[in-house]
């Protein structure tokens, strides 16, 4: 039966060719040659490959004669040879063209062949929905149906395959062990490995420090405001790196062609100097550039170095725009600006900095980060200031720190873990600890552990002590839980274990008869009953489950009294809590100490003009709680 066209609304056979025996180099350019003279589509035509001779020789004369090799030769040709770029290869090919009439057996496999970019591996893709049927004959026709395959694509058989049959047993395997197979998803098989060429490296200078300067959004856009103005390092971070040139390696690929490697180019040779404080690291392959310290990048006079201190008059979007450094990077700026009417950080800024000392104010919708800062002018009401050692002149945003001093709070917001303030008027502050020396109105003062005022000058204050400062509520209401669900598996235990240890007590004479028995037949050589054996056997099942559960009850009783310890340490530390006033109370100021459990507030105002300088929570025999004057 023929293969068929259509030609309008009717299906025209299409002519059949006689079988053409030919010798050829390129099977793909012969049978598209055949479908042209015969006037017939090229996907009705096939081949079968009758034979196929290898030739070489290691000359780039045209005029000097190729060697054939043979199968054996072709097996013992070495790496060396291969990539010898004198050493040439070609295959001739004897082939029988002739017209499909019928499917082939195999059709039911939808394969195809496809290689990386060199073409030094080829791979065999096996299409997910295709079947596989066994027959005596199935390897050698698959291996041929993938050869010719190959030799559609121009690459040459029997060459570079031998990867072919041990990478293709496990599926050989499956269809001969199954008989039928249907490929679910698609597999790939490496079939043939040539020699990949190693490329050619050009010369290349990478400024990795540069990437810091590159500030975009989400959206790609380059923000202005963060241009880069100072790029920090820390030691031995690497800041630039030359990479040097390098001469690739010959390779060769399937198709038997030779792949030289390009000539490299260069053009990148560092003509720059470097200070004392960058390290060079002179490798094989690169030329490394170093920070020796941390600090900033500096380019002056054709030398890099890094330095440590920058003086600015300002830092704003005119100038210098935001300063974004790593916070452990030794750099310390010092903004210069001190008029009043001006800002020395300006509206918007942000500055990431280890060390920064402010002459002046810090503006609007401005963020400072910091290890260490000073602030001699005011912090606008706008304004964030984050450091570790924090020391403000007049405070009217917002602040966070570990240890933060405050000559005057005005309105301000601060948060950290020690606070000291010379004046505050207005504000909330929330800390460890809490100082002031003179205290005017409407400050809400929130401590953990201390309280203390020098002078009182105004009212409308609140002083809270809050042992949940820095205990989140999620936390406590996590730990609840986990102390519930702690002591409900520790009841379970506790009565699974009851019934076990009854049980063992019961049976524990009978244990020891048992046990009896067993050493006298052992001491006299006489076989053991099985009877007996397993039921020693139970009994250490038994003893193992009954070990297991104590451990299990130790463990969790073990947990639970770490909770409670954590949970009542945290109520505890409420009682250690002080507020102290080295003057008289004036006005109207409320005391509050806020209690976990039971997760009440206690209330108290500190009557006119009197003299409470030490207040702190008591607990009375009946459980009532009060504030109340202590003597420490």
């Amino acid at each position: 039966m023929g293969l068929f066209k259509k030609e309008g609304e009717h299906e025209v056979e299409i002519p059949q060719i006689k079988p053409i025996v030919m010798r050829t180099s390129n099977v793909a350019k012969e049978l598209l040659q055949a479908s042209i003279n015969f006037k017939v589509p090229v996907n009705s035509l096939d081949f079968h490959l009758l034979d196929t001779q290898t030739f070489s020789k290691v000359s780039e004369n045209a005029a000097d004669d190729w060697l054939e090799l043979s199968s054996d030769e072709v097996k013992d040709l070495k790496e060396a040879d291969f990539l010898n770029s004198k050493f040439q290869l070609k295959q001739v090919h004897e082939i029988e063209i002739f017209s499909i009439t019928e499917p082939h057996t195999l059709d039911s496999i939808d394969m195809s062949i496809g290689g990386n970019s060199s073409l030094c591996k080829i791979y065999l893709t096996i299409k997910a929905g295709s079947t596989a049927s066994y027959y005596e004959n199935f390897q050698e026709d698959f291996i041929h149906l993938v050869n010719k395959k190959m030799l559609r694509a121009n690459l040459m058989v029997g060459v570079f395959n031998a990867v072919m049959i041990p990478n293709l047993s496990d599926f050989l395997a499956k269809v001969r062990v199954q008989e039928s197979i249907r490929f679910e998803a698609q597999e790939r098989y490496q079939i043939a490995q040539g020699y990949e060429p190693v490329e050619t490296v050009n010369d290349k200078l990478i400024l990795h420090y540069e990437t810091k300067q590159h500030n975009t959004d989400e959206y790609g856009r380059v923000d202005y405001s963060k241009r880069g103005y100072l790029v920090s390092a820390v030691k031995d971070e690497l800041l630039i790196e030359y990479i040097k040139p390098k001469q690739g390696e010959n390779g060769r690929n399937c198709r038997g062609e030779f792949i030289a490697p390009k000539e490299p180019t260069i053009k990148y040779e560092p003509t720059f100097a470097t200070g004392e404080k960058i390290a060079v690291l002179d490798t094989p392959t690169s030329i490394e550039y170093r920070a020796g310290a941390g600090g900033y990048v500096t380019f002056e006079g054709g030398v890099y170095d890094i330095k440590t201190e920058v003086d600015v008059t300002e830092i704003s979007f005119k100038t210098t725009g935001s300063i974004e450094t790593q916070l452990d990077a030794d750099v310390s700026i010092n903004v210069k600006e001190k008029d009043v009417l001006k800002d020395a950080i300006g509206m918007g800024m942000e500055v990431t900095v280890n060390v920064i000392n402010i002459d002046g104010n810090i503006g609007p919708n401005a963020k400072v980060t910091a290890k260490k800062a000073v602030v001699e002018g005011q912090v606008h009401q706008s304004a964030i200031i984050s450091a570790d050692e924090l020391t403000i002149n007049i405070h009217k945003g917002t602040a966070y720190g570990k240890n933060v001093h405050i000559t005057r709070l005005e309105h301000g917001i601060v948060e950290a873990d020690k606070v000291t303030v010379t004046q505050a008027t207005g504000g909330k502050i929330r800390a460890r600890e809490i100082t002031i020396e003179m205290l005017g109105s409407h400050v809400k003062m929130t401590a953990s552990h201390l309280i203390e005022i020098q002078k009182i000058q105004g009212g409308e204050n609140q002083f809270i002590i809050d042992p949940m400062l820095n205990e989140s509520t999620e936390n406590l209401e996590e730990r609840s839980l986990q102390m519930k669900a702690v002591k409900e598996a520790i009841r379970d235990i506790q009565k699974e274990l009851s019934g076990y240890e009854q049980t063992w007590r019961e049976n524990a004479p009978a244990m020891e008869d048992l046990k009896r028995k067993l050493a006298h037949y052992k001491t006299n050589g006489i076989k053991m009953p099985v009877a007996f054996v397993q039921k020693y056997q139970q009994n250490q099942q038994f003893k193992e489950k009954l070990d297991s559960l104590r451990a299990e009850l130790k463990t969790k009783e073990d947990q639970y009294a770490w909770l409670s310890e954590k949970h009542t340490a945290l109520q505890n530390e409420i009682f250690d809590a002080r507020i102290i006033n080295h003057d008289r109370w004036k006005n109207h100021n409320e005391i509050t100490f806020k209690l976990i459990d039971p997760p009440i507030e206690v209330f108290y105002v500190p009557p006119h003009n009197t003299d409470e300088k030490i207040l702190g929570l008591y607990e009375d025999d009946d459980g009532e709680f009060s504030i109340k004057v202590l003597t420490r």
